[in-house]
């Protein structure tokens, strides 16, 4: 089973790494990062490198494809390159996925219309101008489409989607042997539990965050 992560300059790291983590544990599994071309890409705090191995062109037919999120994702919404490669993957894939804004990636691809999906909550006005049927809930499954919210939620995601390709057994002993047992220290990971002052202040300030 062949995994794709697309990377694009200034990705979010964990929107990559965090379904990696749960993902290569698969049986049989292959997870190649690719790009418009082999080589570093660089994340969006321009101190953190990921190895693309292979470019877009070489890898043509995933079962899987993970499209993570990032503000750099801006820079790619009408990259025929990037958008015509998920296109063509999405054709024969088992699963199509992404992390955070990376569903902005598979909206503007055209891959998202009528379905439901999610994404950060800062981006959900957003997905739904792509014709999408946004919620704000964790991971949300439609059909082969699964997406996952903000950037920790990648972990569930790839959780979830090992779960359903290798069984609720596997997924618990991948879920035990990362010790991914999540204690936060505060309660404020989500809009409706943090202090509202804070809610609001990321909302005022959206257009930069994400941009």
């Amino acid at each position: 089973m062949q995994i794709a992560i697309p990377l694009f300059d200034r990705f979010t790291a964990l929107d990559a790494v965090g379904p990696y983590e749960m993902l290569c544990r698969l049986p049989g599994s292959e997870v190649v990062l690719v790009a418009d071309r082999a080589g570093p890409v660089t994340n969006d705090r321009g101190d953190l490198s990921l190895v693309a191995t292979a470019s877009f062109d070489a890898v043509r037919r995933p079962d899987v494809v993970v499209v993570p999120g990032g503000p750099g994702q801006h820079a790619r919404m009408d990259d025929e390159a990037l958008l015509g490669w998920l296109r063509a993957a999405d054709a024969t894939t088992t699963w199509t996925t992404s992390v955070c804004t990376g569903s902005l990636l598979l909206g503007a691809a055209g891959l998202l219309k009528g379905r439901e999906a999610t994404s950060h909550w800062l981006a959900l006005d957003v997905l739904a101008s792509l014709g999408a049927r946004p919620t704000g809930r964790r991971v949300v499954t439609d059909g082969k489409y699964v997406t996952a919210a903000g950037v920790s939620s990648g972990i569930d995601m790839g959780l979830t989607l090992v779960g359903r390709i290798a069984g609720d057994d596997h997924a618990r002993a991948v879920q035990l042997l990362t010790e991914y047992d999540p204690q936060p220290p505060y309660d404020a990971g989500a809009p409706g539990k943090a202090p509202a002052h804070l809610v609001e202040e990321f909302r005022t300030r959206s257009r930069f965050i994400l941009t």
